[in-house]
């Protein structure tokens, strides 16, 4: 049985996410998402609590994948998951620069090996924060992103002043 560990921040999720932990659940018996806090990303759209509730909403279609929140390493919360590997989606070169040092860093510091699993909807285009920057200006991104997230949004909206 190979269980798989896909982090990022998810803020918010969107269907090129939902693409690769399809994907995923296919390739692999069990599939954690975990939905982690970045520093580096600035403030959150949505909090640590309802990204969470969100990926679960939105992948609850997926027997095999449950969802879980962390503030660690990633490679401790394998660790401590049981984990077989990460996985990681690409979406171009660009993705692949950075997660490529990652993957190789976390291969350093524990032996967690790193799986890349490319896009290949016609969503890859999709990144959170552009998801981000159109709702924040009006925009409607609920194309981009599962129904729970748009309802989510909608929601978001119609509560802000």
């Amino acid at each position: 049985m190979v269980k798989v560990l896909y982090p990022g921040s998810f803020d918010p999720v969107h269907n090129g996410h939902v693409e690769i932990v399809s994907t995923a659940s296919k390739l692999f018996d069990e599939v954690v998402v975990a939905a982690m806090r970045n520093p580096q990303k600035g403030a959150p759209l949505f909090d640590i609590d309802e990204r969470r509730e969100l990926l679960e909403a939105s992948l609850a279609h997926l027997p095999n994948v449950t969802v879980t929140q962390f503030s660690a390493l990633v490679v401790d919360l394998a660790r401590d998951l049981g984990a077989d590997m990460i996985i990681k989606g690409l979406r171009g070169v660009s993705d692949f620069e950075s997660e490529l040092l990652m993957a190789q860093m976390n291969r350093a510091v524990s032996g967690m090996i790193t799986v890349f699993i490319p896009s290949t909807s016609s969503d890859s285009y999709i990144a959170s924060k552009f998801v981000r920057e159109i709702h924040r200006y009006g925009g409607d991104v609920s194309g981009m992103v599962p129904p729970p997230v748009a309802e989510a949004l909608r929601r978001r909206r119609s509560e802000s002043p």
